[in-house]
C-alpha cells in the first residue's frame, strides 16, 4: 500500500478533490483543485493542477497548473472529472464559479496528454448555479457522456445575503462526444419538510447497457437513490438507499473484474458535528463491493477511521492489480477536512 499526501501550506491553504485518467499509453493523470491565497472556502480563489505517474500511481510528478480561475474572470474553478474522448483527446470537466447564482459546468480538451488545452465548451446549457462533484462524468456503453449535477436556485436579498435553495438533481448528456449538450427530461426534487439539503452532489453508474443507478447525498442520514432505463433521459423518483451517511458524498466505480465498488462515510457518525470539529462527521471512510450490479453489497470495510480526521470526495481508478483512491483527509491541524489531499494505492479488494 502506498500513501501520498498533499498538505496545505502558505499561499496554498487547500489541496482538494480531483479525478484520475489512465491514458492509452499507460500514463496516469490526476487533476485536482488547488486553492491559492489565504482562505480555503469553496468560494475563494482556486486553480486546477495536474500530476502524472508512469509507475501505476506509486510516484507522481511535480504539480503543474493547467487552468487558472483568472482566465475565466471567475471566483474559482474546481471539481474536476477526466474522460478519454473518442479521438484520444483528454477531456477535462470542471466548474466555473462566477457568483452565488452563476456556476457552470464546462469541458476543455487536450490533444497532447494534458500539456495544452483548447477552449471551454459549456455543458450546462442554461443559466443557473450547478454543482458537480469531482470524478462524476461518465461515458456509457452507448458512447453517451452524462454529467450529473445539483441545481441550487439561490437568491440574493436586498441586503446582499445569499439565500441558499435546496438542490434538485439534473443530468446533462452528450451524444457527439462533448460537442453539444442536452438536459434530461426529468429533474429530481426531494419534497420533505425535514430536509433542508435536497438532493446534493449526485452521481451515476451504468449497471447494464442504458440502465443507470444514481444517488445523491441528503441531510436525512442516508444517500437517496434513483434509476434510469433510457440512458439518463428519464428517472424514477428518489427514495432512501441502503447507504447510511452524514451530509457527505458517495462514490462508485466498476472494478476491472466487473464488481462495483462504493466508497462513503457510513453512519454512526451523524450530521450534527460539534462546532469546530474539523472532521465534520465524515469518518470512517469505508468501501463495499457488489458482484450483482448493486442488488446486494458486502459488509463495509474500513479504509481510514481516525476520529480527528474527515474523509470525503473520493476519486476511484481501478487498475488490474490495484485501486487508486484520492480523497480529502484533513484534520484540525489542517484547518478543515477538505484541506489535505491524499492518494492511496491499495491492492484489489
Amino acid at each position: 500500500m502506498c500513501v501520498i499526501d498533499f498538505p496545505p501550506g502558505p499561499g496554498n491553504p487547500r489541496n482538494s478533490e480531483g479525478a484520475f485518467l489512465r491514458t492509452s499509453g499507460g500514463e496516469i493523470l490526476f487533476a485536482y483543485s488547488s486553492f491559492t491565497g489565504a482562505a480555503a472556502k469553496d468560494y475563494t480563489p482556486a486553480d486546477i493542477r495536474l500530476i502524472r505517474s508512469v509507475d501505476g500511481g506509486v510516484t507522481w510528478s511535480a504539480p503543474e497548473t493547467i487552468v487558472l480561475s483568472s482566465s475565466f474572470g471567475a471566483m474559482n474553478v474546481m471539481s474536476v472529472s477526466l474522460l478519454e474522448m473518442r479521438n484520444g483527446d483528454t477531456g477535462l470537466f470542471f466548474l466555473v464559479r462566477r457568483s452565488w447564482t452563476d456556476m457552470a459546468v464546462v469541458l476543455k480538451r487536450s490533444a497532447d496528454g494534458g500539456r495544452t488545452w483548447g477552449p471551454a465548451v459549456r455543458c450546462s446549457g442554461r443559466p443557473g448555479y450547478f454543482v458537480i462533484n469531482n470524478d462524476r462524468a461518465v461515458r456509457l456503453s452507448s458512447g453517451r457522456i452524462i454529467v450529473p449535477a445539483a441545481e441550487h436556485r439561490n437568491r440574493v436579498d436586498a441586503q446582499g445575503r445569499v439565500l441558499f435553495a435546496p438542490a434538485s438533481a439534473t443530468f446533462f448528456y452528450s451524444d457527439d462526444d462533448g460537442l453539444s449538450w442536452r438536459e434530461a427530461e426529468t429533474a429530481l426534487e426531494l419534497r420533505c419538510p425535514a430536509c433542508r439539503s435536497g438532493l446534493q452532489e449526485p452521481g451515476v453508474t451504468e449497471t447494464a447497457p442504458g440502465v443507470l443507478y444514481g444517488w445523491a447525498r441528503t441531510d436525512l442520514g442516508r444517500q437517496y437513490e434513483f434509476r434510469s432505463a433510457d440512458g439518463g433521459v428519464h428517472w424514477t423518483d428518489a427514495v432512501p438507499s441502503r447507504f447510511t451517511s452524514p451530509l457527505s458524498p458517495l462514490s462508485m466505480k466498476r472494478l476491472t473484474d466487473g464488481r462495483l465498488m462504493a466508497v462513503w462515510n457510513p453512519v454512526p457518525r451523524n450530521n450534527l458535528s460539534p462546532d469546530g470539529d474539523a472532521a465534520d462527521g465524515r469518518t470512517p471512510l469505508a468501501f463495499a463491493l457488489s458482484g450483482n450490479g448493486g442488488a446486494s453489497w458486502s459488509a463495509p470495510r474500513v479504509i481510514e477511521d481516525d476520529p480527528r480526521a474527515g474523509y470525503c470526495y473520493t476519486a476511484i481508478l481501478p487498475l488490474r492489480d490495484a485501486v487508486l483512491l484520492a480523497y480529502c483527509a484533513g484534520t484540525e491541524e489542517d484547518g478543515c477536512c477538505l484541506n489535505r489531499l491524499r492518494i492511496r494505492r491499495m491492492a484489489c479488494p
